[in-house]
């Protein structure tokens, strides 16, 4: 790593172009941010870090036996100081990665936040966790898991495309925690043991309807009709696994057995031997949760298991 020469990611040039002039009110909160920084980064005791800006120049701690490392931040846009802020050091990395701020030896900026541990406690713990609050209310006031939420919500997610998590995931595409039996088995042999465990746990019949509730990729809905001989649908709101899910359904020579619906878990009727849904709770939402219960009850026969 070169000493001497500033570190930065290429910045856009998109982006700096269409910067549009600061308001007053951005002007006033880039400030009040900077303000804010500074206070709580003025304890840094070992090491010196110079910062320039475009309000200025200003020396955060000095050059001490423990840490006798200096080093040079530019802040090219100040909006970094609202990102420190909202995220603490994620903030500080995602802002270093867009080029909002240049450093002269990153590696040495790292050091003299170890040695000064408090001052990195307080941007996780302190300020850091006032932009957190905001975040997680403006993120749960945007990403509620109403219809239309759910589906974008899923669609940013899923909708990555199949050949991503084809890369990290085995020949089941089960996207959910396996059981593995002993340390010497595969994780493809490890989510089979899981699929078998769910249905034992259903006790699974040839004359069963089965409802599954989050599709996946379609393996556990295979898996079961392969394996127990069972009628299964199974719904999802990804338009990719959707798709994937028909198309694996159909080489398996399930159709007869496996119907794939893309269509939210509230909008579907008719009633079921046995339910499944499985590690898709985390995405129904808190307050959901009254709702989500009520309706996989609804679709249930009176002795029917979930």
């Amino acid at each position: 790593m070169r000493s001497n020469q500033e570190l930065s990611f290429p910045r856009s040039e998109t982006l700096l172009s269409e910067k549009q002039p600061e308001s007053d009110l951005l002007k006033r909160w880039n400030r009040w941010n900077r303000n804010l920084f500074i206070r709580r980064t003025d304890s840094l005791t070992h090491g010196k870090i110079t910062v320039h800006d475009e309000m200025g120049t200003y020396i955060l701690g000095q050059k001490t036996d423990l840490c006798p490392l200096e080093v040079t931040v530019h802040i090219h846009d100040l909006q970094t100081y609202a990102s420190i802020i909202n995220s603490g050091s994620i903030g500080v990395a995602e802002a270093y990665m867009r080029g909002e701020w240049t450093c002269s030896n990153l590696t040495y900026l790292v050091r003299i936040f170890v040695v000064n541990r408090e001052v990195l406690d307080k941007m996780e713990q302190g300020f850091a966790r006032f932009g957190v609050t905001i975040h997680e209310i403006l993120h749960k006031f945007l990403n509620k898991n109403t219809k239309q939420g759910s589906k974008k919500n899923i669609s940013a997610h899923y909708d990555l495309g199949n050949e991503f998590f084809r890369l990290f995931l085995d020949q089941t595409l089960m996207y959910s925690s396996a059981i593995f039996e002993d340390t010497e088995e595969s994780l493809e042999k490890a989510s089979k043991n899981k699929m078998d465990r769910i249905c034992k746990k259903l006790e699974l019949k040839p004359q069963d309807h089965l409802l599954e509730i989050g599709t996946g990729w379609g393996g556990f809905a295979i898996h079961a009709a392969q394996n127990y001989g069972c009628q299964v649908t199974t719904t999802t709101i990804s338009q990719e696994q959707f798709q994937l899910a028909k198309e694996r359904v159909k080489e398996s020579g399930l159709q007869d057995r496996v119907e794939v619906l893309k269509e939210d878990y509230r909008n579907l009727n008719g009633q079921y031997d046995k339910l499944v849904s499985i590690e898709m709770i985390e995405a129904v939402g808190h307050q959901f949760l009254q709702g989500y219960f009520q309706k996989c009850s609804s679709l249930l026969k009176k002795d029917g298991m979930l």
